[in-house]
């Protein structure tokens, strides 16, 4: 019998908003550490990952992009001096969707109440959540909505 104290969900998205992959790891694991543990690390070279100030690690942003090419943009700390900021408002509307997104996941999906008994179930919950927003997404591009009104998807 195990014990879960908690996990981190790690979601990558497109810059509309649109769920490409989710990860979950236990409470503990540091949030630089996950983009370590990702297999196919060379699908993603070339692109841009906009994290938030978890990811704050230049020994590691450096790491990445000489090993993999993948450029990790994080915003800077008010007492950060000696690196050049690379973060610029279209990188703040981003993260506000990103933030907007999670906040849907919390609030219409309900996502912090899984009932989970097992590590299985709850990845299955976590899965079908994340797809139910994918899904309303698509529905809303169909009609020619915004994609990210998920309220609105089923009112057509």
């Amino acid at each position: 019998m195990g014990y879960n104290s908690g996990f981190k969900m790690q979601l990558m998205i497109t810059q509309k908003g649109v769920p490409l992959s989710v990860g979950l790891t236990s409470a503990n694991v540091h949030d630089v550490n996950y983009l370590g543990m990702i297999d196919k690390k060379e699908q993603l070279a070339g692109y841009e990952l906009i994290a938030d100030k978890g990811y704050l690690s230049l020994g590691y942003q450096t790491s990445l992009f000489e090993q993999d090419k993948i450029r990790l943009i994080t915003p800077i700390r008010g007492n950060m001096k000696e690196r050049a900021d690379v973060w610029n408002k279209s990188y703040r509307y981003i993260r506000k969707r990103i933030e907007t997104l999670f906040s849907q996941l919390c609030d219409q999906m309900m996502f912090k109440r899984n009932y989970s008994k097992s590590l299985d179930g709850l990845l299955t919950r976590v899965v079908a959540k994340v797809n139910a927003v994918a899904v309303l997404q698509f529905i809303n591009m169909s009609n020619n909505r915004p994609i990210n009104q998920l309220k609105h998807a089923m009112f057509i």
